[in-house]
């Protein structure tokens, strides 16, 4: 209807015509400060829990050498790892019952009045929720409130809904060919990110407490709303203005697997989600025990050697990143995920056994290419819907995305103190079997019919 007039007033009736002005910058940084700021918040969070849990069940918390030497059950400590265990799972469900919904909603919404609004919520979400945490922090506050912060944070869109507009975002500016490597590099900032995040906020804890890195989190928060704001460059060409709060932009993400189509395979989409859905749940499940696991007999870490762990933990996304660019001049994108899932499972495995501090690390280096895996499908299954459908299709995967971090927390957080009397590692042993599901699925469908996504570019191009 507003054609003839669109084009001339590409900015539209929003507030955007200042920031197109200031800089076109890049999505990176959203990212990067977006996940240093949550991965300085995580450990810290949980390691305040498992000393304000301590501190009310009487236990001194110290696990010295001692202590971990024996490897008799301590009631006291199994409880302060059970509750540590179970708010944990509170923040994580409800967070994710919330992003559920609304990360769907504006990352379908960011397909038309762009992707720039929804960088903003989320940004803002994120921010509320390290503000909440502060106060838990400075006023000694009822845990309950850490909640409350994930639930804020939710619905404004959370991190699943800013990845879901930064992944949109690239497609909308990269080609079939380079599209894998670019999601890669997205993927690789936000492991360099958590790395640094982790190696400064293990020290930075032993030195002067939690309240700090909480409030650097923070500022780096603020910092990241106002680049999202009047820094980014917007990726879609005409944004427009449109309703937020109708069924239509859930309606556009059903289409996808439901809507029939000649050109597109609905059953290489629904599998390839089902693949990144089990991915996503093992690594989220695995790293929401990790810390607990680490803090506890007969490992014991201490606040920097968690820091060191957590550093490790994030390492893959920049070696997987350079294993992916190698391997891509001999092997074709499949092989390599199959690969990346190879050497995940059995840095599981070495997870479920590991009751020595050398031992741990090892399972850390096994998993150098576990994350070639994500971008290799997120890229896959962008190549098959068109370039009008990115928003919906990374609505869709936010979707994913937000059901396999729920499960990963239901699974993983209520499974780990079930099993601590009989094999504290079974979750990773579970998550080693898991992995096995994607490996299969990728190998069939890439066995089915390897260039079935390739197909309706040409035409469209």
């Amino acid at each position: 209807m507003e054609e003839g007039a669109s084009p001339p007033a590409k900015p539209c009736a929003r507030p955007r015509p200042a920031v197109a002005v200031l800089w076109r910058g890049p999505v990176e940084p959203l990212v990067f400060l977006a996940n240093f700021a949550l991965v300085l918040q995580g450990p810290l969070t949980t390691q305040y829990l498992w000393h304000r849990f301590s501190a009310d069940l009487g236990y001194n918390g110290t696990r010295d050498r001692g202590s971990c030497g024996n490897h008799s059950v301590d009631p006291t400590m199994q409880e302060v790892e059970t509750l540590t265990s179970h708010w944990t799972l509170y923040m994580n469900v409800s967070g994710f019952l919330v992003g559920l919904f609304t990360s769907t909603l504006l990352g379908a919404w960011s397909d038309r009045v762009g992707r720039r609004p929804l960088l903003v919520l989320a940004s803002l979400g994120l921010l509320l929720q390290a503000l909440v945490s502060i106060f838990v922090v400075q006023l000694q506050l009822h845990v309950g409130y850490f909640v409350l912060g994930r639930i804020l944070c939710a619905l404004l869109g959370d991190f699943n809904g800013l990845l879901a507009a930064s992944f949109a975002s690239v497609a909308d500016v990269s080609s079939s060919r380079s599209r894998t490597f670019r999601m890669a590099l997205l993927e690789a900032c936000i492991g360099v990110a958590g790395m640094l995040a982790s190696l400064l906020g293990g020290h930075w804890l032993r030195a002067q407490g939690y309240a700090n890195p909480f409030w650097l989190a923070l500022a780096l928060l603020i910092v990241m709303a106002l680049y999202a704001a009047f820094c980014f460059g917007e990726t879609v060409k005409e944004p427009k203005s449109t309703r937020l709060f109708t069924l239509n932009h859930h309606r556009s993400i059903v289409q996808l697997y439901v809507a029939p189509d000649p050109e597109k395979s609905r059953k290489h989409l629904a599998l390839y989600s089902l693949a990144i859905f089990v991915v996503i749940t093992v690594h989220f499940g695995a790293q929401d025990i990790l810390t607990i696991y680490e803090l506890s007999t007969p490992l014991c870490w201490d606040s920097k050697l968690i820091g060191y762990g957590s550093a490790a933990q994030h390492l893959p996304y920049l070696t997987s990143l350079l294993g992916l660019r190698l391997l891509q001049y001999c092997l074709a994108d499949a092989w390599v995920a199959e690969i990346g899932l190879a050497f995940n499972i059995l840095g599981m495995v070495v997870f479920a056994f590991a009751i020595i501090t050398p031992l741990m690390f090892t399972g850390y280096g096994l998993l150098f290419l576990s994350l070639v895996i994500t971008p290799i499908i997120r890229a896959k299954l962008s190549r098959l819907v068109s370039k009008s459908e990115q928003g919906a299709l990374f609505s869709a995967v936010a979707c994913v995305n937000s059901l396999a971090m729920l499960t990963a927390s239901g699974i993983f957080n209520s499974l780990y103190p079930a099993t601590l009397n009989f094999m504290k590692g079974f979750p990773f042993l579970l998550g080693a079997g898991l992995l096995f599901i994607p490996a299969v699925l990728i190998g069939v469908l890439e066995k089915t019919n390897p260039h079935l996504e390739f197909q309706h570019f040409p035409q469209s191009a």
